[in-house]
């Protein structure tokens, strides 16, 4: 069905999970892996012609690196990004044609952001992929290797973690908080020697983790302004569209649909924190009871499951996963996805 999918898809969504109970979800960049997306695209003609999209796009082989790495290249900022972009969207793309099930909501975690206004028809992929790949290099760019660091504390409040970075941070060095993921989960980035003495304090307050993060540099914080600045530039030549729905923006938890709101709030989001604790509890306020979450691995999953277990969370990065989502989405005489095409 992969090749023909697209034509079929209008038929079948009169028949799908109501648009009013689903989001899909993306994830950001720590989720990549080698080999990701590969599956899909030696099955499924729209993901290999995402791929290949990208590919043209940056003008380099970037499914190359995604399905074979090497996994020191693949981790790049500058690399991982628009990779983790281009197999979301080579995912979303095949779960659409296969399924019927489109959502009222979309949210996605940090450049996961992205994905989600692709989905959304508001941000062409193409341009979407040049401009996460020029981010990544901005962000690994902002800050001098070794002078800033993100650490996990997990087990702790998010006052308790304010707290924590309040004392650690002095008039040379600062951290804050940069991660809200969910109940006793945050992260913080800042000055390394500021991060080292937060993790400390973190652990004489009772943590039961406190780790610093193998990252290249400390996003979401105010050490990537200028990286702020430089994308304030990259956006303003991105055309943005109305949404075909609400996006839950990492800056404010909150649902938007304006265009030029989200061209704002993706340079915003660059040194705010992300919000993804508040993010997730707007989805299940607004009455999703089911997500999909597309693109290597399921830590997106994991979060929600932790924030709110009402909302069930199906991971698509493979065939496999992609038949199980399916089935899990059809109802009211909905065929099961067909066997993968070439």
């Amino acid at each position: 069905m992969a090749e023909g999918a697209r034509g079929k898809r209008s038929s079948r969504a009169s028949v799908g999970v109501a648009r009013m109970t689903v989001a899909f979800l993306f994830p950001g960049q720590g989720s990549q892996r080698v080999g990701m997306g590969r599956e899909l695209a030696e099955n499924f003609a729209l993901a290999r012609q995402t791929f290949e999209e990208a590919d043209q796009a940056l003008g380099l082989a970037l499914s190359r690196l995604c399905f074979e790495g090497p996994e020191e290249e693949l981790r790049l900022t500058e690399n991982a990004q628009p990779a983790l972009l281009a197999t979301s969207v080579a995912a979303l793309r095949v779960f659409r044609a296969e399924c019927a099930a489109e959502p009222m909501l979309a949210a996605g975690h940090s450049l996961g952001e992205y994905s989600a206004l692709v989905a959304a028809g508001a941000v062409d992929f193409a341009a979407a992929v040049r401009a996460v790949r020029e981010r990544g290099r901005l962000m690994q760019s902002a800050c001098p290797p070794g002078a800033g660091g993100m650490a996990a504390l997990v087990g702790l409040g998010v006052a308790e973690v304010e707290e924590i970075c309040r004392a650690a941070s002095d008039s040379a060095d600062f951290v804050v908080p940069a991660n809200l993921n969910g109940p006793g989960q945050t992260v913080v980035a800042g000055h390394s020697a500021a991060v080292g003495r937060a993790i400390r304090l973190a652990r004489e307050r009772g943590a039961r983790m406190a780790v610093e993060l193998k990252v290249s540099a400390p996003f979401h914080s105010p050490l990537m302004e200028p990286a702020k600045h430089a994308m304030r530039s990259v956006l303003a030549e991105v055309a943005f569209r109305p949404p075909a729905f609400g996006i839950v923006a990492n800056v404010t938890g909150k649902v938007n649909v304006d265009p030029q709101a989200a061209r704002d709030l993706l340079v915003e989001q660059v040194t705010a924190a992300v919000r993804w604790h508040d993010s997730m509890l707007a989805l299940a306020q607004a009455g999703v009871l089911k997500a999909v979450e597309f693109g290597p691995g399921r830590v997106l999953a994991g979060l929600m499951a932790r924030i709110d277990r009402r909302v069930t969370v199906h991971p698509v990065d493979g065939v496999a996963s992609l038949k199980e989502a399916c089935a899990a989405f059809a109802r009211n005489g909905d065929r099961p996805p067909a066997k993968p095409g070439k």
